[in-house]
């Protein structure tokens, strides 16, 4: 693949996302004023997702089953020991003992319906919001589903398929997939460009081995971005952020990019590596890592690397629309912070238990975080950094996600 000059990259950056700004679904003038908009909370371990306010107290509106097929599942499962197999790794590997029924979701732009990707069906639904029946099922290439992302328009979304290696984009509404693409070993977080024309994947690599040390670090697999002509499907271009610690004289560091987010220029690149307490800064013009972020460590947090779940030390990132603040989720730390992306100074450490992902409110104030370890959701604001609402949801919530449903919407029947 040629290498992209930088002129070329700074062309790039203009197309990158800025994740959170960007709206997780898209509706008409006509139909906005028919649409409430929410958050979704997926609960992984217990097949549902809750509905809560996008804004304010978080007040839970409802809950979805997005398992409602399960019984189907099962017995398609317990009939095919390859992928009864793999369902019981699944379990006992990165589910930490129990099943993976929801990874990711978002709504259709109408509000009608919520997509779904289930790990441990290897497969994404789409669950209709009045009835709770499903409209159509994709099952994934290899045994397991992971991370989502939603194009711009709220038409395509982009799911990874962790076992193959490869990220399929369905259409929305009908589940036809539109094209796929190789990633490198284990595709995880998945994010479209502003305006729909390209794609970033990032690949972690096997994160549920204990070979963690770092002179090991090679036994983890293949790990880096993936960006693809979201047209075409073709590779646009790879970065490996190995040779980029490298660079820096962090060789130790894993390469492993987990959550990300972008600048509201496009031009920066903020991630997350397994293992550390902290982020980093990647400047997608000069294609270097610019700025690093240490942040503290929890006393009570062992740093022995194999008791970090699915090697994630820190894991949940989001940015404030205006672009001053960051927010982090300090997974093993028993934390989440706002960060002041200028000067990269943390505000106070807010107690959470084991927050695993990191999103904005619907007002753009706020920072939300699941607490899977709390089975809750927890608001922090951007201006104070301080704790301004929780609320209970179901067991182990991770992603959370803005989308829409119907104004007058309330959960199905079950």
């Amino acid at each position: 693949m040629p290498v992209l000059k930088p002129r070329h990259l700074c062309a790039m950056a203009a197309a990158v996302v800025l994740t959170i700004t960007a709206p997780a679904t898209v509706a008409s003038a006509a139909d906005s004023a028919a649409l409430r908009e929410v958050l979704f909370v997926g609960n992984n371990w217990d097949g549902t997702a809750d509905v809560i306010k996008s804004s304010g107290d978080l007040a839970k509106i409802g809950r979805i089953n997005v398992v409602p097929d399960k019984d189907a599942r099962m017995a398609e499962i317990n009939a095919d020991p390859i992928k009864w197999i793999y369902f019981m790794a699944i379990r006992n590997s990165v589910g930490e003992g129990h099943d993976q029924f929801v990874d990711d979701m978002y709504s259709t732009p109408d509000g009608r319906s919520v997509v779904v990707s289930r790990p441990s069906f290897a497969d994404v639904v789409s669950i209709d919001l009045a009835t709770g029946k499903i409209n159509w099922r994709f099952k994934v290439s290899g045994y397991r589903a992971d991370h989502m992302a939603v194009s711009p328009d709220g038409t395509r979304v982009a799911v990874s398929a962790s076992t193959a290696n490869t990220v399929h984009v369905l259409n929305i509404n009908t589940g036809q997939q539109l094209g796929s693409f190789a990633t490198g070993d284990k595709p995880h977080e998945n994010i479209f460009s502003r305006d729909g024309k390209y794609i970033w994947n990032m690949a972690i690599g096997d994160v549920n081995t204990d070979s963690d040390a770092p002179w090991l670090d090679w036994t983890k697999g293949d790990r880096h971005i993936t960006v693809v002509d979201a047209t075409t499907y073709k590779q646009v271009r790879t970065i490996d952020m190995r040779d980029r610690l490298n660079a820096i004289g962090l060789k130790d560091y894993s390469d492993a990019v987990r959550p990300a987010v972008f600048s509201p220029d496009e031009s920066k690149l903020y991630f997350q590596v397994s293992f550390f307490n902290g982020f980093f800064e990647y400047d997608v013009a000069t294609d270097r890592i610019t700025r690093t972020k240490t942040l503290p460590k929890n006393p009570a947090t062992s740093d022995d690397r194999t008791t970090m779940v699915n090697d994630s030390r820190h894991h949940g990132l989001s940015i404030s629309p205006d672009g001053s603040k960051l927010c982090v989720a300090g997974t093993m730390d028993d934390y989440a912070t706002v960060v002041n992306r200028a000067t990269l100074q943390e505000g106070p450490l807010v107690t959470a238990s084991k927050p695993y992902w990191a999103t904005v409110s619907g007002d753009g104030k706020s920072c939300v975080v699941s607490e899977s370890g709390a089975d809750q959701v927890t608001a922090i604001d951007f201006a104070t950094g301080q704790k301004t609402a929780s609320v209970p949801v179901g067991d182990h919530p991770q992603r959370v996600r803005l989308g829409h449903v119907a104004a007058d919407w309330t959960s199905p029947s079950s």
